[in-house]
């Protein structure tokens, strides 16, 4: 099964400009200097409806900051953050309760995402009651029609989270993201702590669920491989920043930023016959408290010029939708 085709015309539902999260650490009244990790960097991103982008990275590179700043569950420090075309950032606190409607997240940790004193009928009704949907013997067959559609039956409403699997528990933490009707939803790691079979058919209930209620997706996920299977578009994200965004099918076919080559050439082969050439990725992430001048990746990239050290590349936008962020290897242009 492959992601449902999405037309490139539709008007951005999510859009995302210089969006900026700068945690202060350390320091003190007497610091000589003021110390930040730098979590998002001037980030830019567009996504539209029943889309999904899929965002990739090493830890700590800022995906889950990214996806929790266009919720509003973090706030960022500086950019632009627009829903249906309102800006989220200055929206009152009545006016962001009721856009939260249309936004959710299922977390990554399908164990600790659950409160384990409540019944699963009770956590995936939460969000009805807070938002006024429906109350009593309605608000109950709301309920059990999620569970069903998540693949989960009626009688599972009464039970608590300890008794259920891993993937179980995630098809209710789905289930409770949809329970307000969203149109976006932020998927942080959905199926990292899942079995191989249960993440396949995880991976497969989204897919549904988003052809059947035309959700955008923001899915964010350290595996390529996973990305592949339900993106419509990739972004990959090093030390703050997107250094390259493309289709799906034209950043796996050619990828051009140097970490990009890395990551792909790092993901495991069955076929020992076809196993590609590993590019060469020498040290570990800089810190983001003091990341590197010039290109973030510079000081691990093998193909890095003098410019490099000193000059930020803008991610420009190329052939297809293809945009890179690399003085070496530019966007393609044809």
């Amino acid at each position: 099964m492959s992601a449902p085709i999405v037309s490139n015309d539709a008007a951005p539902l999510v859009e995302a400009r210089g969006l900026t999260k700068h945690y202060p650490v350390g320091g003190g009244f007497f610091a000589r200097e003021k110390l930040v990790v730098r979590a998002l960097d001037g980030v830019d991103l567009a996504l539209r409806p029943g889309e999904t982008l899929g965002i990739v990275g090493e830890s700590g590179c800022g995906k889950s900051t990214l996806g929790r700043c266009l919720l509003r569950l973090v706030e960022p420090t500086a950019g632009e953050v627009r829903f249906d075309g309102r800006d989220v950032l200055t929206l009152p606190a009545a006016d962001l309760r009721r856009m939260r409607r249309a936004m959710q997240i299922i977390f990554q940790d399908p164990y600790a995402s659950l409160n384990p004193r409540m019944r699963v009928g009770a956590i995936v009704a939460e969000g009805i009651e807070v938002h006024g949907l429906a109350e009593g013997a309605e608000k109950r067959r709301r309920v059990e029609e999620l569970l069903r559609q998540v693949g989960l039956g009626s009688e599972h409403a009464d039970r608590y989270p300890h008794e259920f699997s891993g993937g179980q528990r995630q098809r209710i933490g789905i289930a409770r993201a949809l329970a307000v009707g969203p149109r976006f939803i932020v998927a942080d790691e959905p199926v990292s702590a899942l079995d191989l079979s249960i993440q396949a058919q995880v991976l497969n209930l989204l897919m549904d669920l988003q052809e059947q209620m035309g959700l955008a997706y923001l899915f964010i996920s350290h595996d390529l491989r996973v990305v592949e299977h339900i993106s419509h578009r990739v972004a990959v994200m090093y030390l703050g920043r997107i250094v390259e965004r493309a289709p799906r099918a034209l950043l796996y076919a050619n990828p051009r930023h140097p970490y990009t080559r890395a990551l792909l050439a790092a993901v495991p082969v069955a076929d020992p016959r076809h196993r590609p050439v590993r590019a060469p990725l020498q040290g570990d992430v800089p810190s983001p408290l003091k990341p590197p001048s010039g290109c973030s990746f510079h000081p691990r990239c093998p193909y890095a010029e003098p410019r490099c050290r000193s000059d930020v590349p803008a991610l420009v936008e190329g052939a297809g939708g293809h945009a890179v962020a690399c003085h070496v290897f530019p966007a393609p242009t044809e």
